[in-house]
């Protein structure tokens, strides 16, 4: 019997089957890891099909090694799936493959974890016998009566019980009273207390999304995108969807984009569905990852809650598919393969046959255009549940507040709603977009902005240890006493982040409490757990934050919620800047007013008649898709084109730019005479806004590709030309998140 077998090597050369014998006794499946030789080398390989006779002398083949697990590793399905991503995103299968395996379990960097465990081996009749005996030895009598209630116990808890306990449990186990044995233990992520679930009648409209939803489940249909406005019970639709399937014998996996969504999602449907459920996302260690991930490839784990990655959990059956706040950028994977969730999740659905729901109170800009094209069935649920009252939104023009002598970064507004929150007993979130004190440290005598040696980027400088860092690299320094450029004493932070505004609400409000949820408070484990845990148990009455705060987070006490610098992300040099910007604002209004008494929302902004502020104050979806759309139509941008970036990075820009304006005439030179050059729309090659991250100078080819069936051609040809060697690292992204 022979076996065709991918090798896990990432290079195109060997990106074919190879065929291996096995040998006799060794048991294979399609699926299964194996170890293989190579050339000189023993590699990790994953079998595709079996075969009965080889297309070669047998004399030739080499045998495998060995089969690290007794059972495959990828599903039928996922193995398809890996098939299907490897043509979509043009990489080698095994970079498909390791998609869908923990990235730890490659070359068994991770191990099943066990635990010694005592148990008595004696009938029960016996026992008290035995304790009657024990008159020497204390400890023996005691270790006995611990295990006299015939439970397995470990023997870490007997050690905390019992003082020196091992020659005593050696003495009852040469006795052959007792025996010590090595169990399997699963790893758990899960902390906290999980409160008991109250189902609530749906609304009318809840109960018309689940009823359009529920025959998905045996019926095929096109996907679903539930425009549901903040607070009103998307996340009951999710359970009770998932509910149906799971008694169908069904499974689910949910996606949520942050991290900080994951642990108040699994309250809810662990409260629902205990056990049956796991997690997977890039804060588990490398052992909970590898726990949970057999907990779902074995069955035992039926629901899965996780981020972008979590679409290749191996559930079997798998009937439901939802990708919560759909419109979320980190959907979209910055590695290669750069693969979205949200198509693998149209792919793994139709494939799988299963039901899948994108859903968002504000959806992106295409999916909202796929719906009215007919692509996507629309399900809208645009009130609130029991009748809650929208927050109502206050839009403060900033530049008004300073002509009349405000130069705070509060407005009258905000302060005074904010001190009526605080004396009331309420709670407020506060929403800016920029961690860190202030975003630059400038000379205020030459106008030297103080800059990262390795990046093209401004320094930001962090308050608690007196620091300049960079976001990009990581760099650190410390803040300079003169200016590097005239030595001049006149340097000072500039601008306005997390941190400057930390302190200025512990000043304004000493005894109210702030926890601030930024980048920077939230890297250890389970940060973003304890951060929400303790503001929902009103440890503190202001929640202040960066975007992680914006979505999908429920505090019942919530009354107001301002932004403070809302049009920040208005000036980023992106075509989805104002998608972005009103997405924010939407999403983070949608905090208040989520219990019972209603909420306000104060927006602060230096330009104030943008319609995407002006559809955000008034929560008015329709409109401003109406008015994006147009735009976006007139300038010929997504979703109406395709924006394809070549990135260049080397060590000077001269070689950068060369490889830039060599891949832009490969391109000419190629499609110039034939019929898909009318599908580019428009290509030039220049520095990357940002012209250099860690030291890498970075240089790009810009392309706006007409949507077309053609155009799959050129960017499989693309594909092919990005893995060229070339003097410049050379990466392809299809319409990429940032264009920064």
């Amino acid at each position: 019997m022979y076996a065709e077998i991918i090798v896990d090597i990432a290079v195109e050369a060997v990106d074919r089957v190879f065929t291996y014998a096995i040998p006799e006794g060794m048991q294979l499946q399609p699926g299964m890891r194996v170890e293989v030789p190579f050339g000189r080398m023993k590699k990790e390989g994953f079998v595709i099909r079996m075969k009965e006779t080889p297309d070669y002398d047998p004399e030739k083949i080499k045998c495998v090694l060995s089969a690290p697990d007794t059972y495959p590793v990828l599903l039928p399905q996922l193995m398809a799936l890996a098939e299907e991503i490897r043509e979509k995103y043009h990489c080698p299968l095994c970079e498909a493959i390791r998609l869908m395996l923990p990235a730890q379990m490659r070359g068994n960097r991770v191990k099943i974890k066990t635990e010694e465990q005592v148990r008595l081996i004696i009938s029960q009749d016996l026992v008290d016998e035995a304790i009657a005996k024990e008159t020497r030895s204390k400890k023996r009598k005691l270790i006995l009566t611990l295990l006299s209630d015939g439970a397995m116990h470990p023997l870490e808890e007997l050690r905390a019980m019992v003082k020196d306990v091992r020659p005593a449990l050696n003495y009852l186990q040469e006795k052959e009273i007792i025996e010590i044995v090595s169990v399997e233990t699963m790893r758990s992520p899960y902390t906290g207390r999980v409160e008991e679930a109250t189902e609530r009648q749906l609304t009318p409209e809840q109960d018309e999304a689940l009823c359009e939803m529920l025959p998905a489940l045996n019926r095929p249909q096109k996907p679903f995108l539930l425009h549901g406005v903040t607070g009103s019970g998307k996340t009951e639709v999710y359970i009770r969807l998932v509910k149906e399937a799971v008694r169908q014998g069904k499974g689910a996996i949910i996606l949520v984009p942050e991290i900080v969504l994951t642990p108040q999602m699994i309250q809810w449907f662990k409260s629902r569905f205990g056990d049956t459920m796991a997690v997977l996302h890039s804060r588990l260690s490398a052992g909970e990852r590898f726990d949970e991930w057999r907990r779902i490839r074995f069955g035992n784990a039926r629901i899965v809650i996780g981020a972008r990655s979590a679409i290749f959990a191996p559930v079997e059956n798998l009937g439901v598919i939802i990708v919560d706040e759909e419109h979320e950028q980190s959907y979209q994977s910055q590695s290669f393969p750069q693969y979205d969730a949200r198509e693998i999740a149209f792919m793994r659905s139709k494939r799988e046959k299963a039901v899948c729901v994108m859903a968002s109170a504000t959806p992106s800009i295409y999916s909202y255009a796929m719906a009215r094209r007919g692509d996507y069935t629309l399900l809208e649920m645009p009130h609130r549940i029991l009748n809650r009252p929208m927050p109502k939104i206050h839009l403060v023009d900033m530049r008004e507040e300073l002509r009349l002598g405000n130069k705070t970064m509060f407005s009258r507004a905000l302060q005074e709603k904010l001190d009526a929150c605080i004396s009331s007993g309420q709670q407020a979130m506060l929403f800016i977009n920029r961690r860190g004190y202030a975003s630059s440290v400038n000379c205020r005598k030459c106008g030297e902005t103080i800059r990262c040696s390795r990046c093209d980027v401004s320094l930001t400088y962090h308050s608690w240890d007196k620091t300049l860092r960079c976001h990009y690299c990581g760099a650190i320094i410390p803040m300079p006493e003169k200016c590097p450029s005239c030595e001049s004493t006149y340097i000072k932070p500039m601008g306005t982040g997390t941190q400057k505004v930390e302190e200025a609400l512990n000043k304004m409000y000493p005894s109210a409490g702030v926890i601030r949820m930024d980048m920077d408070t939230t890297s250890e484990k389970n940060a973003h757990f304890d951060l929400v845990n303790q503001f929902r148990a009103g440890k503190a009455q202001i929640l202040l934050g960066t975007q992680m705060i914006a979505k999908g987070l429920d505090f019942p006490l919530v009354t107001l919620v301002g932004a403070v610098m809302a049009d920040m992300s208005l000036n980023f040099p992106d075509y989805r800047a104002a998608e972005r910007t009103f997405q924010l604002l939407v999403q983070v209004a949608g905090r208040a007013g989520r219990g019972e008494k209603p909420g306000e929302v104060v927006i602060q902004s230096y330009q104030p008649d943008h319609y995407a502020l002006q559809c955000a104050a008034r929560q008015d979806y329709r409109s401003f898709f109406a008015q994006e759309f147009d735009r976006r139509k007139k300038s010929l941008y997504p979703p109406l084109t395709m924006m394809v970036r070549f990135l260049c990075d080397a060590r000077e820009m001269e070689t950068a730019l060369a490889t830039a304006e060599e891949i832009k005439n490969r391109i000419t030179c190629r499609f110039g005479n034939t019929p898909l050059w009318r599908r580019i729309l428009f290509i030039r090659s220049d520095e990357a806004p940002i012209s250099r991250i860690q030291e890498r100078a970075r240089a790009q080819v810009l392309l706006k590709l007409l949507n077309h069936p053609d155009t799959d051609q050129l960017i499989a040809a693309m594909q092919e030309m990005a893995r060229e060697e070339y003097p410049a690292h050379t990466v392809l992204e299809i319409n990429p998140v940032s264009l920064a």
